[in-house]
């Protein structure tokens, strides 16, 4: 199997051409002084490196030899303690971090192409440095200042590492069902009592402490509180004192990821301080569960991406068949790519592979503008967000799993068998569609939350914004502009369909909300590929250019009509889906 190789050309045309990465930073204070685009692409160049020559080597070994739990202790497969520790001198735990406790304080323009890159390499590793950075965003938002100076600084620097703790036996997505309780201390503290399991990063031996981020329900109270719990308790001065209570149960044996280790953590009178207000623990709490998000959305394109290399580079040198028209160079055999099928799934992989970076980078721009901006500028960007987030978890895993399964068909036979590394793909990227919220509950937060909440009025001012954008490009195909804002139409057409009807038709949401996200993930596909090719027919590379013009022509030919498939299911409603009784399933 073929190193990773990170597709540099792709990242730099979408934050110089087609997003414009430069004036963004260079509209925000916050950034101006912090970055520009030659200090990004040195940075992405160098995470290239460290994706390629560190991480990519750990992926085959980890998923072989797996986390153990032995005694009281969690050992990660050989190499992890050793290149964690060069990758968290280099500073990447912290990329996009607070530069007032350490951090580097890099655009999240530039973050999501660095977590692609590395969950490209290995999923399993990536996981324990994003789980960390996400834990420092949810402290930084909503911790006082002392919790802040305590744990931020060694969460940035990778000293220490970060866990989310929501998941109970009995209580999944729903949290109201959660059991571990905080008793206040004479302190200030409060002792935590409780199991939990599914934690992801939950203990291991990447780092010195572990520092979790736990919801529990204070003493006398049905609502939800955030605590910080670390694994070792911190003295005064910062230096490590006992053991805390927090120790682990066992460890999850999974289908993939198996270098991740995924724990049943028990929770004996451990000491814990508030974060934010009493009974608001969910609000904090989703701080870090949206960076998740966003980050298992970048999972599944990290996982397309590395499929489509590894598909690509056998269907070259696979030598089987003669093409259609008969061998080009009178061979007998002909390497697979001639073939139809085969190019079909090849340039599905490629094409929502292409535009989910463009969504990636497009998301990140917003969560830029809502943290650094100003005004109707920020205002407008935190509703983006809040639109986009679900879509970029769900679609993106969705489509990561569809590439990857693509990718192994390319192989044949040869893709089924663990030597040639594509089947790891497969069963890594199947949990994304699984954890931090179902992509069903991805769908129903889109559909019930972001578009018919406030009326369509979000989704009218998007699709308006996106119309315009439209209009302005002078070298996109004519046709394909057209049906990318016929799409569109039709989509808002639907969604107040969706709105007009969710009162008196109440299991419609719930019922119609994936297909409806998946509609709005082809459309905006759409867009993204018209801002591609128009972007491109400049580039001075003229192969580069042509190949994006190819992209986009077998995405507006094969794959822009998913869009309308997805709004007929929504248009039919939900009347054959809800009336078979329960009992005759």
């Amino acid at each position: 199997m073929n190193p990773y190789q990170a597709p540099l050309k792709d990242m730099q045309f979408l934050l110089e051409q087609v997003f414009d990465a430069q004036a963004t930073w260079e509209q925000l204070p916050a950034m101006a002084d912090v970055v520009d685009m030659d200090t990004a692409l040195a940075i992405l160049d160098e995470a290239n490196k460290i994706s390629r020559d560190l991480l990519h080597p750990l992926n085959r070994s980890g998923d072989e030899q797996g986390v153990v739990h032995k005694g009281n202790d969690i050992i990660t497969p050989d190499g992890f303690k050793e290149v964690y520790q060069q990758f968290s001198e280099g500073g990447w735990v912290g990329l996009c971090g607070e530069s007032d406790f350490g951090g580097m304080g890099m655009p999240k323009m530039l973050g999501v192409l660095v977590d692609e890159m590395n969950y490209s390499s290995c999923n399993s590793f990536t996981l324990y440095n994003s789980l960390t950075a996400g834990a420092a965003l949810c402290i930084n938002a909503h911790a006082n200042e002392e919790l802040k100076q305590t744990y931020l600084p060694n969460l940035y620097s990778g000293q220490w590492a970060g866990a989310m703790d929501m998941t109970e036996p009995h209580a999944g997505s729903d949290l109201k069902g959660i059991r571990t309780k905080a008793e206040p201390l004479d302190d200030g503290s409060y002792s935590i009592t409780g199991n939990k399991i599914f934690i992801t990063g939950g203990d291991h031996d990447l780092t010195e402490n572990v520092i979790h981020l736990v919801l529990a329900k204070l003493s006398g109270s049905n609502g939800i509180s955030l605590f910080v719990v670390p694994k070792i308790s911190v003295n005064a001065d910062g230096s490590l004192g006992e053991a805390n209570g927090v120790t682990v149960g066992s460890i999850e044996h999974k289908m993939g990821l198996k270098a991740s280790a995924t724990c049943v953590m028990n929770y004996d009178n451990a000491k814990g301080f508030l974060v934010g207000e009493p009974d608001r623990g969910l609000v904090c709490m989703f701080t870090m569960m949206n960076y998740e998000r966003l980050a298992i959305g970048l999972q599944g394109l990290g996982n397309a991406q590395a499929a489509y290399q590894m598909a690509t580079d056998y269907a070259k040198d696979r030598l089987q068949g003669v093409a259609a028209a008969g061998s080009a160079t009178g061979a007998t055999s002909d390497p697979i790519i001639v073939h139809g099928d085969l190019r079909r799934m090849l340039l599905t992989i490629r094409a929502m592979t292409e535009a989910g970076r463009a969504l990636s980078v497009y998301t990140g721009k917003q969560l830029d503008l809502a943290k650094y901006a100003s005004g109707d500028v920020q205002a407008k960007a935190a509703r983006y967000v809040g639109l986009l987030t679900p879509v970029s978890k769900a679609f993106l895993t969705d489509r990561g799993l569809d590439a990857t399964v693509m990718g192994q068909q390319v192989f044949g036979g040869h893709g089924y068998i663990r030597e040639t590394g594509i089947e790891q793909f497969v069963r890594d990227t199947r949990i994304a569609q699984i954890y931090e919220g179902t992509n069903g509950i991805q769908a129903i937060d889109f559909l019930g939350r972001k578009i018919t909440y406030d009326n369509v009025a979000t989704l009218t001012e998007f699709v308006a914004e996106v119309n315009a954008s439209i209009a302005q490009l002078t070298q996109a195909n004519t046709e394909h502009k057209a049906m990318v804002s016929q799409v569109f139409a039709e989509l808002l057409t639907t969604a107040n369909y969706v709105n007009d009807n969710k009162k008196t038709q109440p299991a419609l949401v719930n019922a119609c909300a994936v297909d409806f996200l998946d509609a709005f993930g082809y459309a905006l596909y759409g867009y993204f590929w018209l801002l591609m090719a128009d972007k491109a027919s400049s580039h001075e590379d003229a192969s580069f250019a042509a190949q994006k013009q190819f992209v986009a022509d077998f995405y507006m030919d094969k794959l822009l009509s998913k869009s309308q498939y997805h709004l007929s299911q929504v248009n039919q409603g939900d009347k054959s889906i809800m009336a078979m009784p329960a009992e005759m399933f």
